[in-house]
């Protein structure tokens, strides 16, 4: 994938994602959706230890129920955010807007895209395939960590199969990726974009933050 131009204006390269991919609050539920409703009114994205114990005798995780009969069961501190139809994300740690569309810097999560976001999941809007990292945009797009950076996507550092629940199999892929100085391209921080797809079922997780756990939790996902 050619990589951005990394010297354009500030004003222009921030620019978040163009319609139908705005971060506006039009797209974000009136609350976040959670699987479980014993634990909706909870909207802490981290618990002490007398929490966490308490929590452990009731219940250990929720289930997120998605398209194609998949179950995935998540830890009862993660919070389950319906951004729009099919782009769901999944808070699991800091997160100063949780209901703020794709792209948007400064929170600890990972999404579950379905055939809406997929169609338009590669650079330039085109329809994501799996030989290109997911990026819905035109632009150069902010850094998942550090909204003052830009950020870069280059070639896969791993590609293969990962098991997603009993008898299916995601293509997965780890992209390269580098957030970068709007001013002069110099790097400042690297991190690793994780992608697991199911084509059959039209589903992609997206992860930017190497969120522990998640792929413990796509193998013992379910399927009905």
């Amino acid at each position: 994938m050619p990589k951005r131009h990394l010297a354009v204006a500030a004003l222009t390269a921030i620019t978040l994602l163009a319609a139908p991919f705005s971060t506006g609050a039009a797209y974000a539920t009136s609350a976040p959706y959670t699987a479980n409703a014993a634990n909706t009114a909870s909207t802490a994205y981290a618990t002490s230890a007398a929490s966490t114990a308490n929590v452990s005798s009731v219940a250990t995780t929720q289930p997120l129920k998605l398209r194609g009969g998949l179950t995935l069961h998540l830890p009862i501190t993660w919070a389950v955010h319906r951004v729009r139809p099919d782009w769901t994300r999944v808070v699991t740690g800091k997160c100063a807007k949780p209901s703020s569309g794709y792209g948007t810097p400064g929170c600890r999560s990972f999404w579950v895209l379905g055939p809406k976001a997929i169609k338009y999941g590669n650079e330039l809007f085109h329809a994501y395939d799996g030989r290109r990292p997911f990026y819905p945009a035109s632009d150069v797009q902010q850094c998942p960590s550090n909204g003052k950076w830009g950020q870069t996507l280059g070639s896969a550092k791993a590609t293969g199969l990962r098991q997603v629940g009993p008898g299916h199999k995601a293509a997965y892929r780890e992209w390269r990726a580098s957030c970068v100085s709007y001013a002069n391209g110099k790097v400042k921080s690297r991190y690793t974009q994780r992608e697991w797809y199911l084509p059959k079922t039209r589903i992609l997780v997206v992860d930017q933050w190497r969120t522990p756990g998640l792929p413990d939790v796509l193998r013992n996902a379910d399927w009905s």
